[in-house]
């Protein structure tokens, strides 16, 4: 285990230590103010300051373990999921033997909620909670990186920039997740690929499944290696995404100006906006294990498969399909047209003041995945 020392997420004997350190970081505590209390005067936010300040302290020395640690966080979850939702729903989850660690593979919208939601799924029904990849560009203070690992993360070096080092980085990644579930029965959650689908097309980077399969001896066989990390696919699907407008913005400027300029501590106020921005209806499908693959190609397009297939379509992905003159077929008729005119002005509401181009990037993510599941069917 020393060998993962530098990526692994934080044990039990580990916490009291880390919760003092949160409890004294100044850093933090301004952090949920702005979060929480942004709009409040300066004056109040000095009283919340030493409040929470006060409240943390406290609850530093009564949380000992990772357990009593995300049971304490999970009320905030799911205060978020009754506020920022109006309806959460998981499916498939009863068919699969939890006593078996997964390899949970989800598409990718948002940087914190995907992975949240797939553990509230298995937190709210008894099971045991997953160890989430993420990426060190995420973790620009000491205190996101203890927050986070504190969460049963565990983090994937991207900030490698020699060939060797990526991958030697992609070799030891590759370790602790067949580690964490053959060793210590950990489930993991990992996405399809590096950063979101801000363009909601959901395709699997093939190199996921490469970095995968690193840790495999060289005379074991590929497909029965894979069969055994026991890959699940997840399909995360939200009706509407705080972050549209944003994520338009920049697909535009790259498309327009060739690259795209991230402002300071954006990460952060894009996962602050997906936390407390309104998503309407949330779905959580988990798929079948994957089977029989031969290639790291072949995995990454049954994941794409189920992926594309379980996708719950809501009726602002059909909307954005007709706003945009595309043909979906039959699938224009999953809901009537009065409630896809509902959407449509939802829709157009969002995108008010937008430059048309702009706009049109805010529709086209709501509707390629109309287009994935359609062109699925085809194939199928």
């Amino acid at each position: 285990m020393q060998d993962f020392d530098d990526i692994r997420p934080i044990h039990d004997d580990e916490v009291p230590e880390v919760l003092g350190r949160l409890a004294r970081s100044s850093d933090l505590i301004t952090a949920l103010i702005e979060f929480r209390f942004k709009s409040w005067p300066s004056w109040i936010k000095w009283v919340m300051g030493k409040m929470i300040g006060f409240a943390s302290r406290r609850l530093s020395k009564r949380i000992k373990t990772v357990a009593e640690f995300q049971n304490t966080v999970a009320p905030y979850l799911k205060r978020v999921i009754n506020k920022t939702t109006s309806d959460f729903r998981v499916t498939g989850l009863n068919d699969h033997d939890m006593t078996k660690p997964c390899l949970f593979i989800s598409n990718h919208r948002d940087i914190a909620l995907d992975p949240a939601f797939v553990n509230w799924a298995l937190y709210s029904l008894g099971y045991e909670t997953i160890r989430i990849a993420i990426g060190d560009n995420l973790l620009s203070q000491p205190w996101i990186s203890d927050l986070m690992r504190l969460n049963k993360s565990f983090i994937v070096n991207r900030s490698a920039s020699s060939k060797r080092e990526k991958l030697t980085a992609a070799k030891q990644l590759s370790a602790y997740i067949h580690f964490s579930l053959k060793q210590e029965q950990e489930h993991i959650w990992i996405a399809q690929k590096e950063g979101r689908a801000k363009d909601g097309n959901d395709f699997t980077n093939p190199a996921i499944i490469s970095m995968l399969a690193l840790n495999k001896d060289k005379d074991v066989d590929l497909t029965a290696y894979l069969n055994d990390l026991h890959m699940v696919p997840v399909a995360i699907s939200y009706e509407y995404d705080p972050c549209d407008v944003v994520k338009a913005k920049e697909i535009y400027q790259r498309e327009t100006q060739g690259k795209y300029e991230k402002v300071d501590k954006e990460d952060i106020k894009s996962i602050s906006l997906g936390i407390t921005g309104f998503k309407g209806g949330v779905h959580v499908h988990f798929g079948t294990p994957i089977k029989n693959a031969d290639s790291t190609r072949s995995v990454a397009e049954q994941i794409d498969r189920q992926i594309h297939q379980n996708f719950y379509l809501f009726p602002s992905n059909i909307a954005a399909a007709e706003l945009l003159q595309w043909d979906v077929g039959p699938l224009l008729s999953t809901y009537d047209q009065a409630t896809r005119d509902a959407a449509k002005k939802i829709l157009r509401e969002r995108v008010a003041g937008l430059p048309e181009a702009v706009a049109e990037k805010v529709f086209i993510m709501y509707a390629n995945p109309v287009l994935n599941k359609l062109n699925n069917e085809v194939d199928t």
